[in-house]
């Protein structure tokens, strides 16, 4: 199993292979080689990721507990919007990549050449809707499963859109993300915004038809 080793190290040993994986190609490219340019043994590198296809998602398995964390710490607030949370949780992923997007990039090239690699992709990416997934039906009792599944698959893939228009070169700021997640939340009747006020003795609430049953709930519970 591998072990976690300091942020410097890691990526001072993901530059490394990914440089190597473009210049002579990712099956060429052993252990060894990426070991020796990244100046560690080649006990440090399995000890810190175990394989060759684990240095190209190393920052998946970081970002993936850290996502735990983040939506753990939504859960215990009972005034956070759990649609908001979930979109604001896929944006750290975002913020993530887009911090050094030469890296980012180089990492897209190297997996858009294998198809094993790209296979794995597709399972990290359902990692991270399954997570949304499991978070809006702990967050919200009673919702129906297809409300969550649409709303946690919708979030992913307009993350992946957006991010991929980063890796292919384009000047993406964050806030295009922010804005469609706005446009997304407003579609699912779930935005923030559509949230009533609190009164003192007469709660009036209106709901938009399209409106889980859940979050209808969620949003009564919280005006009384």
């Amino acid at each position: 199993m591998s072990e976690p080793a300091p942020t410097s190290a890691r990526n001072a040993v993901v530059s490394a292979a990914l440089d190597l994986f473009v210049a002579q190609g990712f099956e060429s490219t052993s252990v060894e080689q990426i070991a020796q340019a990244a100046g560690v043994s080649r006990s440090t590198f399995f000890r810190q990721f175990g394989g060759k296809d684990d240095v190209v998602f190393s920052d998946h398995d970081v970002l993936l507990a850290q996502l735990r964390d983040f939506l753990a710490d939504a859960r215990r607030d009972p005034q956070e919007n759990p649609w908001a949370a979930a979109a604001a949780a896929s944006v750290e992923v975002f913020r993530h990549f887009a911090s050094d997007p030469e890296l980012a990039r180089r990492r897209y090239a190297v997996v858009r050449q294998v198809p094993a690699l790209r296979e794995r992709e597709i399972v990290t990416v359902f990692q991270y809707e399954r997570l949304f997934d499991d978070y809006l039906r702990e967050a919200l009792p009673g919702l129906d499963p297809i409300d969550a599944v649409a709303f946690a698959a919708a979030v992913t893939a307009v993350h992946n859109h957006v991010l991929r228009r980063l890796l292919r070169g384009a000047e993406v700021p964050e806030h295009v993300l922010t804005d469609a997640y706005d446009r997304l939340m407003h579609r699912f009747g779930v935005h923030p915004e559509g949230e009533q006020s609190r009164g003192d003795d007469v709660v009036v609430a209106t709901f938009p038809r399209r409106m889980p049953i859940a979050e209808m709930a969620r949003r009564l519970r919280d005006e009384l």
